[in-house]
Protein backbone atom coordinates (compact mmCIF):
# COMPACT_ATOMS: atom_id res chain seq x y z
CA UNK A 1 0.00 0.00 0.00
CA UNK A 2 1.31 3.44 -0.93
CA UNK A 3 -0.37 6.60 0.32
CA UNK A 4 0.20 9.91 -1.41
CA UNK A 5 0.90 12.63 1.19
CA UNK A 6 -2.26 14.64 0.63
CA UNK A 7 -3.00 17.73 2.76
CA UNK A 8 -5.59 15.71 4.69
CA UNK A 9 -3.13 12.94 5.51
CA UNK A 10 -0.42 15.42 6.48
CA UNK A 11 -2.87 17.30 8.70
CA UNK A 12 -3.90 14.08 10.46
CA UNK A 13 -0.25 13.12 10.93
CA UNK A 14 0.55 16.55 12.39
CA UNK A 15 -2.19 16.48 15.00
CA UNK A 16 -1.62 12.84 15.83
CA UNK A 17 2.04 13.55 16.48
CA UNK A 18 1.28 16.66 18.54
CA UNK A 19 -1.15 14.77 20.78
CA UNK A 20 1.31 11.88 21.07
CA UNK A 21 4.09 14.24 22.14
CA UNK A 22 1.95 15.90 24.81
CA UNK A 23 0.63 12.72 26.44
CA UNK A 24 3.94 10.87 26.17
CA UNK A 25 5.78 13.75 27.81
CA UNK A 26 3.22 13.65 30.61
CA UNK A 27 3.86 9.94 31.15
CA UNK A 28 7.60 10.59 31.31
CA UNK A 29 7.22 13.27 33.97
CA UNK A 30 4.87 11.15 36.07
CA UNK A 31 7.23 8.17 35.93
CA UNK A 32 10.29 10.30 36.71
CA UNK A 33 8.45 12.12 39.48
CA UNK A 34 8.20 8.97 41.58
CA UNK A 35 11.99 8.69 41.34
CA UNK A 36 12.18 12.06 43.16
CA UNK A 37 14.17 13.76 40.38
CA UNK A 38 14.51 17.54 40.40
CA UNK A 39 12.82 19.91 37.93
CA UNK A 40 15.58 19.67 35.32
CA UNK A 41 15.76 15.88 35.49
CA UNK A 42 12.00 15.49 35.25
CA UNK A 43 11.74 17.85 32.27
CA UNK A 44 14.61 16.11 30.47
CA UNK A 45 12.92 12.72 30.86
CA UNK A 46 9.56 14.19 29.84
CA UNK A 47 11.01 15.65 26.65
CA UNK A 48 12.95 12.49 25.86
CA UNK A 49 9.79 10.42 26.28
CA UNK A 50 7.70 12.78 24.20
CA UNK A 51 10.15 13.12 21.32
CA UNK A 52 12.01 9.80 21.46
CA UNK A 53 9.63 7.58 19.51
CA UNK A 54 9.18 10.01 16.63
CA UNK A 55 12.90 10.75 16.52
CA UNK A 56 13.68 7.04 16.27
CA UNK A 57 11.15 6.73 13.45
CA UNK A 58 12.67 9.65 11.55
CA UNK A 59 16.18 8.26 12.00
CA UNK A 60 15.14 4.90 10.50
CA UNK A 61 13.37 6.69 7.65
CA UNK A 62 16.41 8.90 6.99
CA UNK A 63 14.33 12.01 7.67
CA UNK A 64 15.09 15.14 9.68
CA UNK A 65 13.78 14.80 13.23
CA UNK A 66 10.23 16.12 13.29
CA UNK A 67 10.81 18.42 16.26
CA UNK A 68 13.84 20.03 14.62
CA UNK A 69 11.95 20.93 11.46
CA UNK A 70 9.01 22.22 13.53
CA UNK A 71 9.84 23.42 17.03
CA UNK A 72 6.15 23.50 17.96
CA UNK A 73 6.54 19.84 18.94
CA UNK A 74 9.48 20.60 21.22
CA UNK A 75 7.59 23.51 22.81
CA UNK A 76 4.53 21.28 23.34
CA UNK A 77 6.69 18.64 25.03
CA UNK A 78 8.35 21.23 27.27
CA UNK A 79 5.06 22.84 28.29
CA UNK A 80 3.44 19.46 28.94
CA UNK A 81 6.35 18.45 31.16
CA UNK A 82 6.23 21.68 33.15
CA UNK A 83 2.44 21.52 33.50
CA UNK A 84 2.51 17.98 34.92
CA UNK A 85 5.37 18.94 37.27
CA UNK A 86 3.26 21.79 38.67
CA UNK A 87 0.03 19.74 38.76
CA UNK A 88 1.69 16.95 40.73
CA UNK A 89 2.44 19.44 43.50
CA UNK A 90 -1.25 20.39 43.72
CA UNK A 91 -3.10 17.06 43.56
CA UNK A 92 -2.51 13.50 44.73
CA UNK A 93 -1.40 11.26 41.84
CA UNK A 94 -1.32 7.45 42.19
CA UNK A 95 2.04 5.73 41.43
CA UNK A 96 0.77 3.92 38.32
CA UNK A 97 -1.00 6.95 36.86
CA UNK A 98 1.69 7.28 34.17
CA UNK A 99 0.22 4.19 32.49
CA UNK A 100 -2.82 6.18 31.29
CA UNK A 101 -0.96 8.84 29.25
CA UNK A 102 1.51 6.10 28.33
CA UNK A 103 -1.32 4.11 26.73
CA UNK A 104 -2.55 7.23 24.94
CA UNK A 105 0.97 7.89 23.66
CA UNK A 106 1.30 4.28 22.54
CA UNK A 107 -1.93 4.57 20.55
CA UNK A 108 -1.21 7.89 18.87
CA UNK A 109 2.46 7.27 18.12
CA UNK A 110 1.70 3.79 16.74
CA UNK A 111 -0.75 5.29 14.25
CA UNK A 112 1.56 8.21 13.43
CA UNK A 113 4.50 5.90 12.76
CA UNK A 114 2.43 3.62 10.55
CA UNK A 115 0.91 6.50 8.60
CA UNK A 116 4.26 8.22 8.11
CA UNK A 117 5.84 5.03 6.80
CA UNK A 118 2.99 4.34 4.40
CA UNK A 119 3.31 7.86 2.96
CA UNK A 120 7.02 7.20 2.37
CA UNK A 121 6.17 4.07 0.42
CA UNK A 122 7.08 1.38 2.97
CA UNK A 123 5.46 -2.06 2.52
CA UNK A 124 2.47 -2.58 4.79
CA UNK A 125 4.19 -5.06 7.11
CA UNK A 126 7.24 -2.83 7.51
CA UNK A 127 4.97 0.18 8.08
CA UNK A 128 3.11 -1.65 10.83
CA UNK A 129 6.36 -2.56 12.58
CA UNK A 130 7.52 1.05 12.24
CA UNK A 131 4.32 1.97 14.05
CA UNK A 132 5.34 -0.33 16.90
CA UNK A 133 8.84 1.15 17.09
CA UNK A 134 7.44 4.68 17.12
CA UNK A 135 4.92 3.75 19.78
CA UNK A 136 7.27 2.07 22.23
CA UNK A 137 10.65 3.81 21.94
CA UNK A 138 9.77 6.90 23.95
CA UNK A 139 8.71 4.67 26.85
CA UNK A 140 11.84 2.54 26.50
CA UNK A 141 14.06 5.63 26.78
CA UNK A 142 11.99 6.91 29.72
CA UNK A 143 12.38 3.69 31.68
CA UNK A 144 16.11 3.41 30.95
CA UNK A 145 16.66 6.96 32.20
CA UNK A 146 14.63 6.05 35.30
CA UNK A 147 16.96 3.05 35.78
CA UNK A 148 14.15 0.53 35.38
CA UNK A 149 13.44 -2.39 33.06
CA UNK A 150 11.39 -0.96 30.16
CA UNK A 151 7.66 -1.54 30.49
CA UNK A 152 7.53 -3.04 26.99
CA UNK A 153 9.60 -6.05 28.13
CA UNK A 154 7.53 -6.92 31.16
CA UNK A 155 4.09 -5.36 30.90
CA UNK A 156 0.75 -6.64 29.69
CA UNK A 157 0.51 -6.87 25.87
CA UNK A 158 2.30 -3.56 25.29
CA UNK A 159 4.01 -3.93 21.92
CA UNK A 160 1.58 -6.68 20.93
CA UNK A 161 -1.40 -4.35 21.11
CA UNK A 162 0.56 -1.68 19.26
CA UNK A 163 1.34 -4.06 16.39
CA UNK A 164 -2.21 -5.42 16.18
CA UNK A 165 -3.50 -1.84 16.22
CA UNK A 166 -1.10 -0.77 13.46
CA UNK A 167 -2.22 -3.69 11.29
CA UNK A 168 -5.85 -2.84 12.07
CA UNK A 169 -5.23 0.75 10.97
CA UNK A 170 -3.73 -0.43 7.68
CA UNK A 171 -6.71 -2.73 7.11
CA UNK A 172 -9.11 0.19 7.60
CA UNK A 173 -7.18 2.27 5.07
CA UNK A 174 -7.17 -0.67 2.65
CA UNK A 175 -10.96 -0.80 2.99
CA UNK A 176 -11.09 2.93 2.08
CA UNK A 177 -12.32 4.02 5.51
CA UNK A 178 -12.07 7.80 5.81
CA UNK A 179 -8.73 8.71 7.41
CA UNK A 180 -10.12 10.58 10.42
CA UNK A 181 -12.48 7.71 11.25
CA UNK A 182 -9.63 5.20 10.84
CA UNK A 183 -7.43 7.24 13.18
CA UNK A 184 -10.07 7.63 15.89
CA UNK A 185 -11.18 3.99 15.67
CA UNK A 186 -7.64 2.64 15.84
CA UNK A 187 -6.61 5.01 18.60
CA UNK A 188 -9.57 3.92 20.72
CA UNK A 189 -8.84 0.26 19.90
CA UNK A 190 -5.22 0.44 21.09
CA UNK A 191 -5.96 2.55 24.17
CA UNK A 192 -8.92 0.47 25.37
CA UNK A 193 -7.20 -2.87 24.85
CA UNK A 194 -4.09 -1.62 26.66
CA UNK A 195 -6.27 -0.63 29.62
CA UNK A 196 -8.09 -3.98 29.50
CA UNK A 197 -4.77 -5.86 29.42
CA UNK A 198 -3.61 -3.93 32.48
CA UNK A 199 -6.90 -4.47 34.31
CA UNK A 200 -6.98 -8.23 33.78
CA UNK A 201 -3.21 -8.81 33.73
CA UNK A 202 -3.26 -10.24 30.19
CA UNK A 203 0.19 -11.38 29.07
CA UNK A 204 1.89 -13.52 26.44
CA UNK A 205 3.71 -16.72 27.49
CA UNK A 206 7.19 -15.95 28.84
CA UNK A 207 10.35 -17.61 27.57
CA UNK A 208 11.69 -20.42 29.71
CA UNK A 209 14.09 -23.33 29.31
CA UNK A 210 12.81 -26.87 29.69
CA UNK A 211 13.87 -28.13 33.10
Amino acid sequence: MNLNPTPELLNNLYWLTLIAVIVSSASGVLKAGFRKYDLFGVIMIGITTGLGGGSFRDMLQDQEAFWISDQAFFIASLLSSIAIFVLARKVVIPPKSFLIPDAAGLATFSIAGTLSSLMLGAPWLVASFMGVMTGIMGGVLRDILCNETPVVFQSQLYATISWIGSLFFIALLYLDVEISIAVITTGAFIFIWRMVALKFDMTLPKFRFKS
